[in-house]
């Protein structure tokens, strides 16, 4: 109870330091006045800019947690990462569609839609071709991850150097690629809310099965667990989760293999509180790598996926060396 107290506290105290950050530091005051409903130019930005973009970076972050640890349970590995398997590259492929093709639906709409699609798509196809390959194990499944993610990273540079000319700038084809979270107004942020609680309703019910496999893919046959089958609709779940991600905040880096980490190291290997626990940690990380970004070098904003990355990389090489000395 009171690691779950600590993380509840320690989320609050997140968004509200995501609140006050910025180019133009708020006060908790300033909050309460915005949220009072102030009519002044401050507190309307704080309503509808400021707040909503920390609401969203902590529901990115959610999702993360939740990406990670399924596709580090279905793998059996803590080096797993939630674009294991081609979905970043899916994910960069269906933004830059997005923002270099002209396209009869508005950017704002065509933007996280394409990115959905991109990153969802490119797992079905990965578990298409172990499939058809006939190697539908973990390991089939990661080798044709990889040979999928080199064809879409192909053909994202492909389409950067056929459709940039002077009108089109490949500027923000690179900041979406390197993170960021998109602003929402309140309804979106309502359904990416939406969206959070059903990845997380969906992770939970395969949390008990995430359990038997961990004791090994013989084992778990004996309980009863088809596991070809299981493993195969576990990645599509856990790729729903993070192609929600990074539709709504791009590709952030080792926020999906860190925050897993801490939670097990809080709360335990059991799925069932992993799984909120990691989530929590996921918010709780990005919501102050965004508040990092954007007040760490103002008026410009770094990329939260620079962010993640500089803080991630060294956490990643300790997990690394720490494994390959046990």
């Amino acid at each position: 109870m009171r690691v779950w107290l600590g993380l509840l506290v320690a989320l609050v105290v997140a968004i509200l330091v995501g609140a006050c950050a910025g180019h133009d530091w708020a006060t908790p005051a300033d909050l309460l006045r915005a949220i009072a409903g102030e009519p002044d130019l401050r507190s309307r930005l704080l309503v509808e800019w400021r707040i909503p973009r920390v609401l969203a970076a902590a529901l990115v972050g959610a999702l993360l947690g939740l990406g990670g640890t399924v596709f580090q349970g279905v793998f059996r590995n803590p080096l797993a990462e939630p674009y294991l398997l081609g979905s970043a590259g899916g994910a960069a492929l269906g933004a830059t569609i997005a923002l270099l093709v002209p396209l009869a639906a508005p950017q704002s709409l065509a933007l996280p839609v394409l990115a959905f699609a991109g990153a969802w798509g490119s797992t079905v196809l990965v578990i298409g071709i172990s499939r058809v390959s006939g190697a539908v194990d973990a390991a089939g499944m990661l080798l044709a991850g990889v040979a999928v993610a080199a064809i879409l990273g192909a053909l994202r540079s492909f389409l950067m150097l056929a459709l940039s000319d002077e009108t089109v700038s490949l500027q923000i084809v690179l900041s979406w690629v390197l993170g960021g979270i998109q602003t929402p107004t309140w309804p979106i942020l309502g359904l990416l809310a939406a969206i959070t609680a059903v990845c997380l309703a969906i992770c939970l019910l395969l949390a008990g099965r995430l359990d038997v496999l961990g004791l090994g893919e013989a084992m778990a046959t004996a309980f009863g667990l088809d596991v070809t089958r299981f493993i195969a609709f576990a990645v599509l779940a856990g790729s729903v989760v993070v192609a929600a991600a990074v539709a709504f905040g791009g590709l952030v880096a080792f926020v999906g293999l860190a925050s897993p980490h801490i939670a097990r190291w809080l709360i335990g290997p059991l799925h069932k509180p992993l799984m909120p626990a990691s989530a929590l940690v996921g918010a709780i990380v990005v919501t102050l790598a965004d508040a990092l970004s954007r007040s760490a070098l103002p008026p410009a904003e770094i990329p939260l996926g620079l962010v993640t990355a500089v803080a991630g990389g060294p956490f990643f090489i300790a997990l690394l060396a720490r494994r390959l000395r046990a």
